[in-house]
């Protein structure tokens, strides 16, 4: 049978991993699934000074999915009506002034996953 052996959890991680719980949505039990741990493990680490997360700095529900404001660019070249769909592209401006351009076509549930990927 094999032994198990005990994680040592060094103090940043164990406030990463509380930090996390205080993401909306999220579940304590959630983020010791993730971290293959037992959800009490972390209960006691919140109860502790060292390791409970600043509620100011927790993530609040504005910051969850939300619309953001769109602008369409109309470009001074003559565009074809039946533009073939390898030149036509779209622009995204993300967080912090990042800018992600596709060209040609793209599979729209991709896209949103590296999006949310890019803006996590």
């Amino acid at each position: 049978m094999a032994r198990r052996t005990k994680r040592l959890w060094t103090d940043e991680e164990k406030r990463s991993i509380c930090f996390q719980t205080m993401a909306p949505g999220i579940s304590v039990a959630q983020v010791a699934r993730r971290y293959a741990l037992n959800a009490n493990l972390i209960f006691k680490w919140l109860r502790d000074p060292r390791y409970a997360p600043d509620p100011a700095s927790a993530p609040s529900v504005s910051e969850e999915a939300r619309f953001l404001p769109v602008e369409i660019v109309v470009e001074d070249k003559q565009v074809p009506a039946a533009a073939p769909a390898a030149d036509s592209h779209i622009e995204i401006e993300l967080t912090g002034g990042h800018r992600m351009r596709i060209s040609g076509s793209y599979n729209p549930e991709a896209l949103a996953r590296l999006i949310r990927g890019l803006t996590a």
